[in-house]
């Protein structure tokens, strides 16, 4: 146990000390004063000392954050069953060994059972209290922390975002200037036409790569730009066809896409006016798809493959929609994925208007409200308790209150902690996970 709990004891005995000695004792004297403390100490020190040794057994084996559901009816379980056993040793320590009012055949009888069931009840009261505190202060801790990854995963996305589009400048540049390269020895009126065209062209560049998301008709325009430059080189061993249907136009893919995807057809394929290369870019569904005859060309240096996978990467960061390949003798075909909506790599921030930050809320306050009515069940349902036996023995009326509130409470709990809404957000998941893995397939 830490320190400060023992003084926060220390500090509860010399309370309960001086409250007991200066209300219920008529004796005022140095004896009375020493015995009430000795018997407070026993109780706040039995009492504290054991829950605290049950809280924490029940930390180390159970958190709140991970076992939520098991922790609070293993707390519920426990407080009872310890409390009762604490209880009954502290009155059995006071009434029979100290104070010597009772033998051990009376104090297990009915004479005492009201005061022990009424010291119990405060017991669980104040243990109750103590562990919806402890509750609190982990939900808290919890909480904080993961706000603290959610933004460390939403700043680590967007650098890794910020990273792959900084791989296509240099990428498109290099593979550009070795195009020019070669067209200066070959033709070179056809190199400074190139080189005109190459400025439009990396100006787009330029102007796109800061962004997630393009439309479809901004990256036909460009690839049909960048398809003209290439025939300006290969001529008539390189043939290109475009059908999109326009009303896929207004729709997104990430920017240059479609130019990394033509490179690679050039890179990866040999060209001949006998044998041209044949590329289809059109529109199949919701996917945008590029498709070349396969002439593999025989390749001195392996290929990084930076390309494919920077287009990969990048949809991996902006949807769940995969991109697909598609590999044959006679073809090689990539699927794109279109877009309706234009979604945001920032997103993943949290937010406190975000869906997931209110359900959160609403279950904090569930269980708030949970825990201060069953702390109320325990002041009000004793207090009641006595009022009846006080006044009439014969006739037990609090079992109507104590049952009724307690009924209600049970179903609550059994709401918050039981099967409740986490089973039907589970059994939602469960349908929509289904439904997504059907489309994939059709896909």
């Amino acid at each position: 146990m830490k320190r400060k709990y023992t003084i926060i004891l220390l500090w509860t005995s010399l309370g309960t000390t001086l409250f007991f000695f200066l209300f219920f004792n008529e004796r005022k004297d140095l004896y009375t004063f020493m015995m009430t403390l000795l018997l407070s100490t026993m109780y706040s020190f039995v009492l504290g000392f054991g829950n605290g040794f049950i809280n924490e057994y029940l930390n180390k084996k159970f958190p709140w954050s991970e076992a939520t559901r098991t922790r609070a009816i293993l707390s519920i379980i426990s407080i009872i069953i310890g409390n009762f056993i604490l209880v009954y040793f502290c009155n059995f320590m006071n009434y029979v060994v100290i104070q010597k009012t009772a033998t051990i055949e009376v104090f297990f009888s009915n004479k005492y059972g009201l005061t022990n069931w009424f010291m119990i009840n405060i017991a669980l009261l104040i243990t109750t209290f103590l562990h919806a505190k402890g509750f609190m202060e982990e939900l808290k801790k919890n909480s904080r922390k993961e706000v603290v990854e959610q933004k460390l995963i939403a700043k680590s996305a967007n650098a890794q975002f910020e990273s792959l589009k900084n791989q296509l400048d240099p990428h498109f540049l290099f593979n550009s200037l070795n195009v020019l390269s070669s067209l200066i020895d070959e033709n070179p009126r056809q190199a400074q036409k190139f080189t005109a065209s190459m400025s439009k062209i990396y100006r787009y560049v330029l102007e796109q790569k800061d962004k997630e998301l393009v439309t479809v008709e901004d990256e036909m325009e460009f690839a049909k730009t960048y398809c003209d430059l290439l025939k300006t080189r290969f001529e008539d061993s390189v043939d290109f066809t475009f059908e999109v249907h326009k009303d896929d136009y207004r729709r997104y893919v990430v920017p240059l896409s479609l130019q990394l995807l033509l490179e690679n057809c050039i890179k990866h394929n040999f060209a001949t006016s006998s044998k041209p290369l044949v590329i289809r870019i059109f529109s199949d569904g919701d996917t945008l798809c590029i498709e070349n005859n396969l002439q593999v060309r025989e390749q001195i240096k392996e290929s990084s493959g930076i390309g494919l996978a920077n287009i990969v990467q990048r949809y991996s960061l902006l949807t769940k929609r995969n991109v697909f390949i598609e590999k044959s003798e006679d073809y090689f075909k990539v699927k794109l994925p279109m877009l309706s909506a234009k979604p945001q790599v920032s997103s993943a921030q949290p937010d406190d208007d975000s869906e997931a930050y209110q359900k959160a809320r609403k279950r904090m306050k569930e269980i708030k409200s949970f825990y201060s009515n069953l702390i109320s069940y325990c002041i009000i349902i004793p207090f009641l308790i006595f009022i009846n036996l006080y006044t009439s023995r014969g006739y037990h009326w609090f079992w109507y209150p104590a049952l009724g509130w307690g009924v209600g409470l049970a179903f609550r709990a059994f709401k918050i902690f039981g099967i409740g809404e986490s089973w039907q957000e589970k059994k939602i998941r469960e349908i929509m996970n289904q439904q997504n893995n059907k489309n994939n397939e059709k896909l």
